[in-house]
């Protein structure tokens, strides 16, 4: 099982950019998948994640209105599109998903997730 998440770079604060998180071994479109990203220094928070049934869940509020997740399960991809970007969206970011009866539902608990991909760098400027 692979996930390798994609798209990040550096902008400008209020910049836009979408992530894309791949899977290979894996059909995406059987779990529920979370976006996580972790800044240097702080603890790893979970973003916002998409359930089997697409639904989304936010987990941090800052991105509220800003960000948003889809699935293209023909692509096997899960895609994280972040508007408005400020300084403090800057961090590590990687998709996850964990398996079992319960990997249909999104966790507010990014430690439950059992598999997590490649993170790819976001850096927004000020």
């Amino acid at each position: 099982v692979q996930l390798q998440a994609s798209g990040g770079g550096l902008v400008q604060n209020g910049g836009s950019l979408r992530l894309s998180c791949a899977a290979s071994g894996v059909t995406l479109d059987a779990y529920a998948i979370g976006w996580v990203r972790q800044a240097p220094g702080k603890e790893r928070e979970g973003v916002l994640c998409i359930s089997r049934d697409g639904y989304s869940t936010y987990y941090t509020d800052s991105v509220k209105g800003r960000f948003t997740i889809s699935r293209d399960n023909g692509k096997n991809t899960v895609y994280l599109q972040m508007n408005n970007l400020k300084p403090e969206d800057t961090a590590n970011y990687y998709c996850a998903f964990r398996v079992g009866h319960t990997g249909a539902h999104c966790t507010s608990d990014s430690t439950e997730y059992d598999y997590r991909g490649q993170g790819t760098q976001v850096t927004v400027s000020s």
